[in-house]
């Protein structure tokens, strides 16, 4: 994971709120906490310990990173608030990760796995899912992300005969909410990776970046998957 530039990333889309920070070294400085309710006391602190830690100033970051969901609406709401707060203070470009796709690239990057499903809980008897798999380096969405009720999810897998690799791995707090869901994914290992971390996001901004796929701050956005939500950017800022 090269880049020559100071990425900050921001994630409090569910119960756990993480920082990270890859500098231009390429070194890596993170923190990850479970704090419900919480994350609007203990972002900016953290950013600062992670910015201190790294030895940089805010005015050395270069790109600002943030969890776009899905996830707790709330939640996703203050990450790209705050983030994007912070890239129009220092007039820089963001980028959003998927939460999804981070437990994902997590799963790779701690156990190798390079197919992976993630399903986060999204209440009323739904859930986020979505399917990754390796290509190029990165883990890689397959078909689209999706809320759906688990017993749709299984009759639609059973429909396109999909097959569950015994070598693929299980992510995110929606499997063990719903029991058919797990006896279905049975043949895939359940791992311990609840919650998406910032650190496992570092790699795909980098990668994002470098593909020009950056944004001014206005145009970030987060994503809902619930199609009845709408997203009201800052004051002034439309």
């Amino acid at each position: 994971m090269t880049t020559p530039l100071n990425i900050l990333c921001i994630d409090s889309s569910t119960e756990a709120c993480s920082v990270a920070l890859l500098t231009k070294n390429t070194s890596v400085h993170k923190r990850f906490m479970l704090a419900p309710r919480e994350h609007t006391q203990k972002i900016l602190p953290t950013v600062d310990e992670v910015i201190n830690e790294a030895n940089l100033n805010l005015s050395d970051i270069d790109v600002i990173a943030y969890g776009r969901g899905p996830g707790s609406f709330t939640g996703v709401r203050i990450g790209i608030s705050i983030a994007q707060g912070l890239a129009f203070g220092l007039e820089k470009k963001m980028v959003g990760i998927s939460t999804l796709q981070a437990m994902a690239e997590q799963a790779f990057s701690e156990k190798n796995c390079k197919n992976v499903y993630a399903a986060i809980d999204a209440r009323m008897g739904e859930i986020y899912y979505a399917h990754y798999v390796l290509n190029e380096g990165i883990m890689q969405l397959q078909d689209d992300e999706v809320v759906i009720k688990p017993e749709e999810l299984i009759q639609s897998l059973t429909e396109k005969q999909h097959k569950i690799d015994s070598q693929s791995v299980l992510v995110g707090t929606g499997w063990s909410e719903y029991s058919d869901l797990s006896t279905y994914f049975s043949k895939a290992d359940k791992s311990d990776i609840l919650y998406p971390d910032a650190a496992f996001m570092l790699k795909i901004s980098a990668k994002l970046v470098e593909e020009n796929r950056s944004v001014e701050p206005e145009l970030a956005t987060p994503v809902y998957l619930r199609d009845t939500v709408t997203w009201k950017k800052l004051p002034g800022r439309d």
